[in-house]
């Protein structure tokens, strides 16, 4: 189990990757918000030792996302209608980003995720793939089928390299 000074500096280091992750995936606040907790709560029980902070932040992504996934598989999210609709909190996104954001969070979750994790924390398609436990290859396909749907939905070039 880990202090509360480590479980302090994770949640300052990593909260905001964690948040939109659970937004990226989840598509929900609330949900979000339940699987932001579950990850520091298993942070905070954690004995893992961490060879340094790439591996912890790689630790802590492939814990948000295998949590997402379970949210997404629990029955009663799959039975029950979305109350977002009703109680939405408000992102802190600029009018400009909105459109953009939009049509990243229409795209199919594994285009969505390596998307994130290309463009807005910086990864690599091999750290990506090593975060995802995925083939290189796979995820130099995501990318390229993100980036066209991309295109075809916004009618720009947004991502060109």
């Amino acid at each position: 189990m880990r202090n509360e000074q480590e479980v302090n500096q994770a949640l300052t280091t990593y909260s905001d990757i964690v948040r939109k992750i659970c937004i990226v995936h989840l598509k929900n606040y609330h949900d979000s918000e339940d699987v932001f907790q579950d990850v520091f709560v298993k942070y905070l029980l954690s004995d893992k030792d961490f060879e340094n902070d790439d591996h912890e932040k790689a630790w802590i992504i492939r814990v948000t996302i295998n949590a997402c996934k379970d949210k997404i598989k629990n029955f009663f999210r799959k039975k029950v209608d979305s109350l977002d609709d009703l109680f939405i909190e408000p992102l802190d996104i600029s009018s400009e980003n909105k459109e953009l954001i939009e049509v990243i969070l229409s795209l199919p979750e594994k285009y969505r995720i390596v998307i994130y994790l290309f463009y807005y924390e910086g990864y690599s398609a091999i750290e990506i793939s090593k975060i995802l436990e995925k083939k290189e290859n796979t995820i130099y396909t995501w990318l390229a089928r993100a980036r066209e749907q991309l295109k075809e939905k916004l009618g720009g070039d947004f991502f060109e390299e």
